[in-house]
């Protein structure tokens, strides 16, 4: 059996039938991970005796009324805590560190009898847009190993693509849910800001992450949503709104929709391969019935500015307490404690986490708050606002989800400007909280394209009908990479 071959849908109804068990999916995923992982290097810790003993725990057990994902394997995002579980954020400063409790997200998993079968690579503590500043090695592209997978959360986006886990869950603060799903041919979604509780996120940016799911087909990211979404009184910015059957909005029939395309999103940078794709994705589109204008979004061109002013100084804030007292690395070299502190942040943190720090420092000091930081939050506010506008006249935005295709390991880590441009399209809807998919849309050179549909807030609904019509009409998602 391979994971690649089912939907959720199909597995759990192999389950009721007993055609199937719990172990033997656990089994599978296990197995396909010693096959491949060697290659991807998607995962940075595996919880087997756990999930084995739960495997059977389950098959033991009379269920009634499962849950969609019911005994299915699912890969976590190590920046996502796990009660004695390491989770390290692929950090050298937080290497050994076990937490004591776990994720919002992950009692609703358990409360579904999904099967964790372990942590992640990412990029270190989620800064990063190719997952090579992971202190534990780069996470390879499943499509072609020479490649990444895209960041942050590339080793999510790989184990899914690669077969070895049904579906994950990764965090997105600028990007990282989507640009990996369209680097590595998967679906990708980012909810709406306040859909997914972010209690036990260890946090980057605390008014731009989100958790959401990385699935094979819309239809299982749709399941995997129903089951993490809900208020959550742990988390202050938890929306206590209700949580819609997702699965349901899938009719298939996207007559009379409006569908808005910024011309920013198709203009200078973006690859002539992937304009191409979007052309032909709503030629289809139109082709069951919506209706594409094209309409402008003018203060996108400064969402990349304002994006990494502001994350970089909520970073600077988040990610003062890893300071080697309470948990995680600690110097053996220090002299006093101020020299601890110091040593302790220089060898633990990577080159990419120290340079935004430093950004994010500098943009929250005196007397360059009110020109950095105030100023990113005002036209944080312009670029919300255009959105608002858009969505007053069309149910979603579609556009490319990257500028390119995924590019080579190696090939942009040394530029930094470069490589922050590669979030270009997908910053602006963290900045307004808005919620976007991608979806497989096409092919270059053998790597995959993404399409990236967003929607209104908390009309998540929308965003998974259109995407489902275009998956059922087109079948990107039913390739898979010749690992």
């Amino acid at each position: 059996m391979s994971l690649f071959d089912h939907s959720l849908r199909e597995l759990q109804q192999k389950l009721t039938a007993k055609e199937i068990s719990v172990t033997d999916l656990v089994d599978t995923s296990y197995r396909r991970i010693a096959e491949v992982d060697d290659k991807v290097s998607a995962f940075l810790i595996l919880d087997e005796a756990r999930a084995r003993a739960a495997a059977k725990q389950l098959d033991d057990a009379i269920a009634t009324d499962k849950s969609m994902l019911f005994g299915l394997p699912i890969g976590i995002k190590d920046n996502i805590v796990t009660k004695d579980l390491k989770t390290t954020c692929a950090s050298k400063i937080l290497d050994g560190f076990e937490p004591i409790y776990d994720a919002t997200v992950m009692h609703k998993l358990d409360d579904a009898q999904a099967i964790t079968i372990g942590k992640l690579n990412m990029d270190e503590f989620a800064m990063g847009s190719s997952n090579e500043t992971s202190a534990f090695g780069v996470t390879k592209n499943p499509w072609n190993t020479a490649y990444v997978p895209g960041g942050s959360s590339g080793g999510s986006a790989a184990a899914v693509a690669a077969g070895e886990v049904l579906c994950s869950l990764g965090s997105d603060t600028g990007g990282s849910i989507r640009q990996p799903a369209s680097y590595c041919g998967v679906v990708g979604l980012k909810p709406t800001y306040g859909r997914v509780s972010r209690f036990g996120l260890i946090a980057f940016a605390s008014s731009l992450d989100q958790i959401g799911p990385l699935t094979r087909t819309v239809a299982d990211n749709a399941h995997v949503l129903e089951v993490i979404s809900g208020h959550c009184t742990a988390d202050a910015t938890s929306a206590n709104v209700p949580v819609p059957a997702f699965s349901e909005a899938l009719t298939g029939d996207v007559r009379g929709l409006r569908i808005a395309v910024p011309a920013e999103y198709m203009g200078e940078g973006v690859d002539d391969a992937v304009k191409q794709s979007v052309r032909d994705a709503l030629h289809v589109l139109e082709g069951l019935g919506a209706i594409v204008e094209e309409v402008s979004l003018p203060h996108s061109k400064y969402a990349l500015a304002t994006y990494y002013l502001i994350a970089s100084s909520e970073a600077s804030s988040n990610l003062a307490r890893f300071d080697g007292v309470r948990y995680g690395y600690r110097t053996e070299n220090a002299e006093d404690l101020l020299d601890m502190y110091l040593k302790t942040r220089a060898e633990g943190f990577g080159e990419e986490v120290k340079r935004r720090l430093m950004l994010g420092t500098f943009a929250l000091s005196t007397g360059f708050y009110d020109a950095y930081y105030k100023k990113a939050q005002q036209v944080r506010a312009l670029i919300k606002q255009d959105f608002d506008e858009v969505f007053s006249r069309f149910d979603v935005i579609i556009g490319p989800t990257t500028p390119t295709p995924a590019f080579r390991i190696g090939e942009k880590i040394d530029d930094p400007l470069t490589m922050y441009a590669n979030d270009l399209l997908t910053i602006p809807v963290n900045l307004a909280g808005v919620p976007a998919i991608s979806v497989p849309c096409g092919f270059q050179a053998g790597l995959p394209l993404g399409l990236q549909i967003i929607g209104k807030h908390f009309d998540e609904e929308t965003i998974y009908r259109v995407a489902d019509a275009y998956e059922q009409a087109t079948g990107f998602t039913k390739e898979k990479p010749a690992l």
